[in-house]
């Protein structure tokens, strides 16, 4: 009752000023998330809120939210609601073969073209259901080359470690038309199956010739500490072809660890897939791989993706930044004729919110995923995007894509032991600098508002804690008038009790 009755008073003392103008200008924080932002090191003048309940005229509380600030993620937010809006949930990507040369008795005698269209997903499960579908469509042997047609997108040369300096990190794979698998191989590490032996087992996946292991990790008994860097690992990548030394050892204390890491060029990661796997599902290729164009007509065999409403799910839950880039590249289609391009893929995301009168002042979006230095948005501008989706046909489908708080995605570490526990919705944005959170959370009395949370400074990575409080005292209800209702504890169950969010 005490805490009810402080939250009650500081609603009447500490917010009816700064939320009479709210909406208009900039509102004083509460005191309570101030002190809390202090705790991390982060000004009020780092941070920019934006809370509005969902169907309501007016805004409860607008700190800096005209500001334009790095929104990290959370950009993806605009990414899946223009894609969801303008090609449909069920839009599907394909990946077409063509046949050059002539197909006798299952033989090609010629080269195998394979076209691609940007699918975000092309999993090695979903490799394998293509390759499974070539061979019931006839064809069992390739006497030619494998011919990969990449010319739908139009991008500078990527090079993967601009970003962060981290070229092996599978998120900082580029977008491509042919995608496959994210260009990502995962190595697990587990000791050997025979206590006779003294090397650890490497087990890569997807097993591609092109990868070469001539030095395997030694093991050892040593507690399991720095497991990673004890391997050494080092990796010499040609494009063509990689070399993987482990000049270190493993723990055989460790169990089964993995990692995974981007290699090879596009082209050659596309042909080792394919050879490994149209292989495996009793096909017959020995050929090399070169780029080239498809010559048109009608395919011989389609594969497509999943639907845009499960591409959705893994940009938002899982903040997939290539799935999220190859999304934005495909709005490209609604504005010009391939090949297509990031800056016809802005001009198509501006016309969308023009059309639906969604103004976000100031958007600056470089690749649609916020894994960028450049990357622009305001906390209002979000919040207009927020209250606009209700509104959508699609909306049900988006809302649940967005983390659900401490349970699931990005956010299954972070409010355990919070009222806000399964009551918020909130994408996450991660870069060195920022940290940022919008989406909804629904009050303890069951009111839904739109959140917009933006932290740009230095100390950002210890701010979740900060950020968590803010998110709570909105499920709490102290930006909303006081009612004749039960109390936050009365009305909502005991929050679970599970492991702690990281700081």
């Amino acid at each position: 009752m005490a805490r009810e009755m402080w939250r009650r008073i500081f609603w009447v003392a500490g917010l009816a000023a700064g939320l009479a103008g709210a909406g208009t200008a900039s509102a004083a924080l509460p005191e309570a998330w101030k002190a809390a932002l202090q705790q991390v090191g982060v000004p009020e003048s780092a941070v920019a809120v934006a809370v509005q309940e969902v169907g309501a005229a007016k805004p409860l509380l607008v700190h800096r939210a005209d500001v334009l600030m790095n929104p990290a993620s959370v950009i993806k937010l605009v990414t899946t609601t223009a894609a969801l809006d303008l090609l449909g949930s069920d839009y599907r990507w394909k990946t077409e073969a063509y046949l050059d040369g002539t197909l006798t008795n299952g033989v090609l005698h010629g080269n195998l073209v394979l076209k691609g269209y940007g699918d975000p997903k092309i999993t090695i499960e979903q490799w394998q259901a293509f390759m499974q579908r070539l061979r019931q469509a006839g064809l069992t042997q390739v006497t030619g080359d494998l011919i990969v047609d990449r010319s739908l997108f139009s991008l500078s040369a990527h090079d993967p470690s601009a970003f962060d300096k981290e070229p092996l990190k599978p998120y900082n794979v580029g977008p491509d038309a042919l995608l496959v698998s994210f260009k990502a191989v995962r190595f697990e590490f587990a000791p050997p199956v025979s206590k006779k032996d003294t090397k650890a087992q490497v087990i890569v996946e997807p097993p591609l010739a092109g990868i070469k292991i001539p030095a395997m990790p030694t093991l050892n008994n040593k507690r399991c500490g720095d497991w990673l860097g004890g391997l050494k690992p080092n990796f010499k990548d040609t494009g063509a072809q990689v070399e993987v030394r482990f000049g270190g050892s493993y723990s055989g204390q460790c169990g089964a660890r993995e990692m995974y890491v981007a290699l090879l060029d596009v082209p050659h990661f596309v042909h080792g897939m394919f050879t490994h796997y149209f292989t495996e599902a009793g096909g017959l290729f020995s050929g090399n791989v070169r780029e080239g164009k498809a010559a048109g007509g009608t395919p011989w065999l389609v594969f497509e993706s999943a639907p845009l409403s499960e591409i959705v799910q893994d940009i938002n839950k899982r903040s997939n930044n290539v799935m999220a880039q190859q999304v934005f590249l495909t709005l490209a289609s609604l504005q010009k004729t391939p090949p297509y391009t990031q800056g016809a893929a802005r001009l198509a995301m501006a016309e969308w919110l023009k059309t639906n009168r969604i103004e976000m002042d100031g958007l600056y979006v470089e690749n649609g995923s916020g894994l960028s230095r450049d990357v622009r948005v305001s906390a209002q501008g979000l919040l207009n995007l927020l209250l606009y989706a209700p509104q959508a046909s699609w909306h049900d489908l988006f809302f649940d894509s967005l983390p659900l708080a401490g349970v699931d995605g990005t956010l299954r570490y972070r409010f355990h032991n919070s009222g806000a526990y399964s009551q918020a919705r909130l994408k996450t944005g991660l870069l060195e600098n920022a940290r940022t959170l919008a989406g909804y959370v629904d009050d303890f009395q069951g009111r839904r508002y739109a959140v917009v949370i933006l932290l740009n400074h230095a100390n950002a990575k210890r701010s979740a804690p900060a950020m968590d409080t803010i998110i709570e005292d909105i499920y709490q209800g102290i930006l909303s008038p006081p009612q004749q209702t039960a109390s936050p504890k009365e009305k909502h169950r005991e929050p679970h009790r599970g492991k702690a969010a990281p700081g």
